[in-house]
């Protein structure tokens, strides 16, 4: 950088605009609020196929891990076992979603070697600007839910039964401890990215051989097309509709008993609260809960009259919480760049890596990235790398993810109904991680022993769910920010050498980890686990659908014409944000919106 460049208020700088098509060897430096790229070479990529099996090993895998099957474990008796494979279709939407945000936060990655966090940093009116931005966006990750509600499955192991309420002190106890357990693997490895692939590989592996052993040989097959055909039912949602829909108090070919209580039911009557909730109802049929809710579609179903079908609002968080845990979710998904880069794919291995604490002494990371030359052999090695990102998505990340969703779901749906506390509204509310474990251990059919043996081998699965995605969560947390203070802050940008970023990211992961003990503590005194779910989640969609439409943004001003998103994966970015901002909208306006007016007006 000339030292006559102007200065931007965060201390960057910004540089003159080149033509738009560059040629020969210039490169494409566009003006922003960070100090120019560097020179580099794009080195030669390896071929794709079977000499080359570990070129498949690559961020999808280690992004696939990260949530693999944590939304279904965490919400599958709320959502799977209730309303069988109907709703999974809004998992399938979001994970294709997902793939078209995945593929642009790596088309930016593999470009300069910078992750999206740091492209962020380079748009107007600059760093200082954006940081507070993408802090209010990471609220989300400021709550531990993960490792909270694995405490539970700890808790079920020890006990030999499900945690109750008289066992809270213990849970809690338990999930201080692994909010810093799962801290010990990420100081390890060299690169920190070797580590989570490692890790969430293993995962991969063992949970989804788990549910496919299982799937087999104890799921039956309408279950597994209730499951499967569930990706195809676009437009079901929860309705309020009545199961006895001709009133002659029997259950009719075509009336589905969706309660599955061998009644056919009516509409009883209710009143909502202010979020639209069930505040009050009518039991007529002393069942001690509320009948009315169904599932209906938008597209082929109506009220009776001609009109459009009641809907059921108060599930919408809920409804949210499963678009937002499926496939990966939130600002997690930034983070695909950042193992684009560690990974050392296309401009990547020419920048560095973050080392971990131990073992990771020759590893360093450049603060600003490296661009190349749109020379005919760099254009020829950018789709050698583009057929890594393509193929990591559409053939590994995605079905992954819709695999991860799917093989859990069919757990939930044979096994949760025969829990005692699936449906119980008095049940502990921290008791949802193990609904399925415990189905499996009063499920009828099976000897004692195989009882015993699977909720003892599932409460173990649902550990190896849970703990490697909150381990992601600090991770992810600590590499985002660390790459945001690393390049956006002047004074680390000229005064810590390229070998010094471990202590930028430790510093962040030891005070992120000790306000998750905090944070704890607030929600298990004074809030619920399951509160802590749909908060996280639903902060995810905002922050997955605002930050959506800033990468395309990014991708269209700083990329090279010739490397820019084309109209297909414009459209697939945009429906992404569409997608996930209004799921964030919908509970806004039905759950935050009325809180925010009562407290206005003084109310509660």
């Amino acid at each position: 950088m000339s030292d006559n460049q102007p200065a931007d208020a965060d201390g960057g700088a910004t540089a003159p605009s080149p033509p738009d098509e560059p040629t020969g060897d210039e490169r494409f430096r566009p003006s922003t609020c960070l100090p120019d790229w560097g020179d580099a070479e794009l080195p030669e990529p390896k071929r794709l196929g079977l000499k080359n099996l570990a070129g498949f090993i690559g961020p999808g895998i280690v992004m696939c891990g990260v949530q693999l099957a944590g939304g279904e474990w965490l919400l599958g008796a709320e959502i799977t076992a209730k309303y069988g494979g109907s709703l999974m279709w809004i998992a399938g939407v979001a994970i294709i979603g997902q793939v078209f945000y995945n593929i642009e936060c790596g088309r930016y990655a593999m470009y300069c070697g910078e992750p999206v966090f740091t492209g962020f940093m380079r748009a107007r009116p600059g760093p200082t600007f954006w940081i507070s931005v993408l802090i209010l966006l990471s609220i989300g990750a400021f709550i531990p839910a993960l490792s909270t509600t694995a405490a539970t499955v700890i808790a079920a192991l020890y006990l030999d039964r499900p945690p109750g309420p008289e066992d809270r002190v213990l849970v809690n106890t338990l999930g201080y401890l692994l909010l810093g357990g799962v801290t010990l693997p990420i100081l390890v490895g060299g690169k920190i990215y070797n580590t989570m692939q490692w890790v969430m590989t293993t995962k991969i592996v063992v949970v989804l051989g788990f549910c496919v052993v299982v799937g087999v040989t104890m799921v039956s097959a309408d279950k597994w097309g209730d499951v499967f055909g569930g990706f195809f039912k676009i437009g079901n949602i929860p309705i309020v509709a009545a199961e006895d829909t001709n009133a002659n108090g029997k259950l009719d070919p075509g009336e589905t008993d969706f309660d599955k209580d061998g009644h056919a039911d009516i509409v009883e009557p209710y009143k909502l609260d202010s979020e639209g909730n069930i505040e009050s109802f009518d039991d007529v049929d002393k069942d001690g809960h509320w009948d009315g809710e169904s599932i209906g579609n938008l597209f082929f179903d109506d009220d009776g009259d001609g009109g459009w079908p009641l809907i059921f609002l108060g599930q919408i968080a809920l409804l949210g919480a499963f678009a937002g845990y499926a496939g990966g979710g939130g600002l997690g998904n930034s983070t695909y760049s950042n193992y684009v880069r560690d990974k050392g794919w296309g401009v990547g291995s020419q920048v560095g890596a973050i080392p971990s604490a131990i073992g990771g002494r020759d590893v360093t990371l450049s603060h600003v990235g490296k661009v190349f030359a749109l020379t005919p052999e760099n254009m020829r090695r950018w789709k050698g790398w583009w057929k890594y990102i393509i193929t990591d998505q559409v053939l590994i990340w995605g079905p992954g993810c819709v695999m991860g969703m799917a093989l859990p779901a069919l757990l939930s749906i044979q096994f949760a109904e025969f829990s005692p506390m699936f449906g119980d509204p008095d049940r502990p509310d921290y008791g949802q991680a193990i609904i399925t474990a415990d189905g499996m251990r009063h499920a009828p059919g099976l000897s004692a022993g195989t009882q015993k043996l699977m909720w003892v081998g599932t409460l173990i699965i649902g550990l190896l769910v849970l703990l490697p995605s909150q381990m992601s969560i600090v991770e992810h947390f600590s590499r985002r920010w660390t790459d945001v203070i690393w390049s956006g802050v002047r004074r680390v940008r000229e005064g810590m050498q390229p070998d010094e970023v471990r202590k930028i990211y430790y510093s962040i992961l030891v005070l992120y980890v000790a306000w998750t003990f905090f944070g704890a503590f607030l929600f298990q005194t004074y809030g619920q686990p399951k509160l802590m779910v749909l908060v996280v989640a639903n902060f995810n969609n905002l922050g997955l659908g605002f930050t959506a439409f800033f990468v395309l943004r990014n991708n269209l001003v700083y990329l090279p014409p010739a490397l820019r998103p084309g109209w297909v994966a414009r459209l697939g970015i945009g429906f992404c944000g569409i997608f996930y901002l209004g799921f964030a909208g919908l509970v806004f306006y039905q759950k935050q919106l009325p809180l925010l007016l009562g407290l206005l007006n003084g109310e509660g």
